[in-house]
C-alpha cells in the first residue's frame, strides 16, 4: 500500500465513521429506551376514562337542578348515552411503541448536541489538544536548528512546514494535529528534542509528517471530537445528578427529571466508553506501521527511527496527557501510565502497536536478522 492508497483508505474510513457514528448512537439510545420501559422509568401513565354517573346519580342531579331536568326531557338521548355500556379502555401501548417514543424524544437532542460539539471541535480541536498537552509555540529566533530540521524534513516529505510546539516535559514523545497539511502542527516534548540525536529526531519528525500527509490527523481529530463529546456530557450529567441529590428539594417532578438526566448521562457514558471503542477498530493499528514506513522512506534511514522508538519506549509518559487517553493516542507512543479503572479504559482506546513490533518491522526494512542491535 503506497501513500496515495493509504490516504484513500483513510478517506473511506472517515466516511465510514461518520456514517457509523449516528447509527451506533441510535442503537445505544434505543437499547436504553427499551430498558427504561422494562423497568418503568420514563414510562408515561396510561390514561383511562373517568368514572361514569349511575342512573340514580343522574336522577338526583335532575331533581336538584331544574335546568338540567329540562335538558334531560328535551334531549332523551343524553340519558341513553349514560345508560349505554362504557366504551372499552384504549389499548395499552406496547413496549416497542414506548421504546420508539422515548428514543425519538431523546435521540434528536443528543444528535444536535453531538453535531454542534463535533463542528466546534473540528474547528478548534487542534488547539484544544495542544492546550491539553500544555504545549507552547516555538519561534524561529528561539530555536533555529529545530526550525530548520522541521522545514528540511517537510520539504523532503513534500509537505508545507507545520507549526512547531514544545511540551514542557522531560519525557520523550511527540504528536501531530491538523485538519489538513496547510493547518498542521507538530508538538515535541523537551525531552525528545534534548535526548535524541539529529538523525533520530528527524526520523520522529518524519513520522509525524507522515501522519499529516496520510490524513491520519484529520481522521483522529474527528474521532476524538465525537467520542469526547459523549464522555464529557455523560460525566457532566452524572455529576449533576449526584450534586442535586444532596439537596432536600425532592418531589415527583424533580424525581422524574432526575431520572431523565440520569438515563441520558448513562447513555452518553456507555456510548463513549463501550460503543465508541468498537468504532475505533476502524482506525487500524496499520496506520502507525504505515507512518513508520513512510518516515523511513522520507529520511531513507529506518535505523534512526528504530533507535528513536527504542529510546522513547523507556520514558514516553507526558503527565499533562494522563487524564486524556483520546488525545494521548495521537502521540508516537502511548504517553499515559494510569492505574486501575482508567488504565482499563485507556487500554480500550489503545491504537498503537507495541513498540517492539514496530522496531522489528523497521529492522526488517534494513534487512537485519535479529534484534540485538542495529547495523546496516
Amino acid at each position: 500500500m503506497n501513500v496515495y492508497d493509504h490516504i484513500a483508505s483513510n478517506n473511506r474510513k472517515t466516511a465510514l465513521i461518520l456514517c457509523a457514528f449516528p447509527i451506533a448512537l441510535f442503537a445505544t439510545v434505543f437499547l436504553f429506551a427499551f430498558l427504561t420501559v422494562k423497568t418503568g422509568v420514563l414510562t408515561p401513565p396510561v390514561k383511562t376514562a373517568g368514572p361514569r354517573l349511575t342512573p340514580e346519580q343522574i336522577q338526583l342531579a335532575a331533581a336538584k337542578d331544574a335546568e338540567f331536568r329540562q335538558l334531560l326531557e328535551d334531549s332523551p338521548w343524553i340519558m341513553e348515552s349514560y345508560f349505554a355500556p362504557a366504551p372499552p379502555p384504549p389499548p395499552e401501548p406496547s413496549d416497542l411503541d414506548l421504546t420508539v417514543k422515548n428514543t425519538m424524544m431523546v435521540f434528536p437532542w443528543m444528535s444536535l448536541a453531538a453535531f454542534i460539539w463535533i463542528a466546534i471541535s473540528y474547528g478548534t480541536g487542534s488547539n484544544m489538544i495542544l492546550s491539553m498537552a500544555q504545549s507552547r509555540p516555538v519561534t524561529f529566533e528561539e530555536d533555529r536548528d529545530l526550525f530548520r530540521l522541521v522545514e528540511n524534513t517537510a520539504i523532503m516529505a513534500g509537505l508545507p512546514t507545520p507549526q512547531i510546539y514544545l511540551i514542557e516535559d522531560e519525557s520523550l514523545n511527540a504528536f501531530a494535529v491538523g485538519r489538513n497539511p496547510e493547518e498542521a502542527s507538530i508538538a515535541l516534548s523537551d525531552g525528545i528534542v534534548e535526548k535524541l540525536d539529529k538523525t533520530e529526531l528527524q526520523a520522529v519528525i518524519a513520522h509525524e509528517l507522515a501522519h499529516i500527509g496520510n490524513r491520519d490527523t484529520r481522521l483522529m481529530l474527528i474521532t476524538v471530537a465525537g467520542i469526547g463529546c459523549f464522555t464529557f456530557f455523560g460525566e457532566l450529567l452524572i455529576r449533576s445528578i449526584f450534586r442535586s441529590g444532596r439537596r432536600r428539594s425532592r418531589g415527583k417532578n424533580s424525581g422524574k427529571g432526575a431520572a431523565i438526566v440520569l438515563v441520558i448521562g448513562i447513555v452518553c457514558l456507555v456510548f463513549g466508553y463501550v460503543v465508541a471503542p468498537v468504532l475505533r477498530l476502524a482506525l487500524s493499528r496499520r496506520r502507525e506501521y504505515q507512518a513508520d514506513a513512510t518516515a523511513a522512506k522520507i529520511t531513507r534511514d529506518p535505523e534512526a527511527l528504530a533507535r528513536a522508538l527504542t529510546k522513547i519506549a523507556v520514558d514516553p509518559r507526558i503527565e499533562a496527557l494522563d487524564a486524556s487517553a483520546l488525545a494521548g493516542n495521537m502521540c508516537i507512543a502511548n504517553p499515559a501510565e494510569p492505574e486501575g479503572f482508567r488504565a482499563f479504559i485507556n487500554g480500550l482506546y489503545m491504537t498503537h502497536p507495541p513498540i517492539e513490533d514496530r522496531v522489528a518491522a523497521l529492522i526488517n526494512m534494513m534487512g537485519v536478522v535479529g534484534s540485538s542491535g542495529f547495523r546496516a
